[in-house]
């Protein structure tokens, strides 16, 4: 008997709208003219957010004090600025959605959707406190170099800290998004090949642009690679979204692809 248990997306708060500039004049003392204002998002900034993976480390109050039921002790919060999508990991639900810089530096999102899995009671209110922040237009401030540092601020004065490490994008350029069907049980890596070792045992699904799936999958294979963000539990069929990477240098002991986890479309417990 199979008991499925689909996570569906659902609509979080909307961003708000961009309050308009103050026109500014020049004084007639000096003749200065007035600087032109920017008309694009500074490339630099949007180079960086992307570049980097980014851990939220604190959240305060416009006071100082903690934000009240953000920050959950082992959960962080893991933030991802995918091409023109954002995607926040580490709460309950994985939070997805677009995402823009404006040319007065705020960081604008659309409206997000999460998965819609039952958590512990913390990291649902975590999930819940984060979108309310993420739901206003955040000034943004960061910090480049070896250890680069973001901040985010709201119109309340609430404040997000993240440190930021460089993602995989950086070292092995851009990922191709795969689907991969992972089978309830294990698998002998190679059969007949002195003592067995467990593989994951995957194959490939295909989606049309309405989320409908495409029949017929790919064979099952034999999985010789890990996913990274993804643990398998035996009896549970799972449907994957993955970034794979390829590395342009292969070590010797070394796959040519990086797996990583980008969302779990479907789960399923299978007696």
């Amino acid at each position: 008997m199979n008991t499925p248990n689909r996570l569906v997306p659902w609509l979080l708060a909307a961003a708000c709208a961009i309050p308009a500039a103050a026109s500014a004049t020049a004084s007639t003392d000096t003749g200065a003219q007035p600087a032109a204002p920017r008309r694009a998002a500074d490339p630099v900034l949007v180079r960086g957010l992307r570049g980097h993976v980014w851990t939220l480390q604190s959240a305060s109050e416009a006071n100082g004090q903690p934000l009240d039921g953000l920050i959950v002790p082992g959960k962080p919060f893991v933030m991802r600025f995918d091409g023109a999508r954002l995607n926040v990991k580490g709460g309950c639900n994985t939070m997805f959605g677009s995402w823009r810089m404006s040319p007065q530096g705020q960081l604008m999102l659309g409206r997000l959707g999460a998965t819609m899995m039952a958590c512990d009671a913390s990291l649902m209110k975590a999930d819940q406190v984060l979108s309310a922040v993420l739901s206003q237009p955040l000034a943004v401030h960061w910090e480049a170099g070896a250890e680069p540092m973001l901040r985010l601020q709201s119109p309340t004065q609430q404040q997000l800290r993240f440190s930021g490490e460089a993602n995989l994008e950086s070292s092995y350029g851009a990922a191709k998004r795969v689907f991969l069907e992972v089978a309830p049980q294990t698998v002998p890596c190679r059969p007949g090949a002195g003592a067995p070792r467990p593989c994951l045992q995957v194959r490939e699904r295909r989606f049309d642009e309405q989320g409908l799936r495409i029949d017929p999958p790919g064979e099952w294979r034999p999985f010789d690679n890990e996913i990274q963000g993804f643990m398998h539990q035996p009896g549970v069929r799972t449907v994957l979204r993955v970034n794979r990477y390829e590395r342009k240098q292969v070590p010797a002991d070394a796959s040519r692809h990086v797996f990583v986890l980008d969302l779990v479309v479907e789960s399923e417990t299978v007696e």
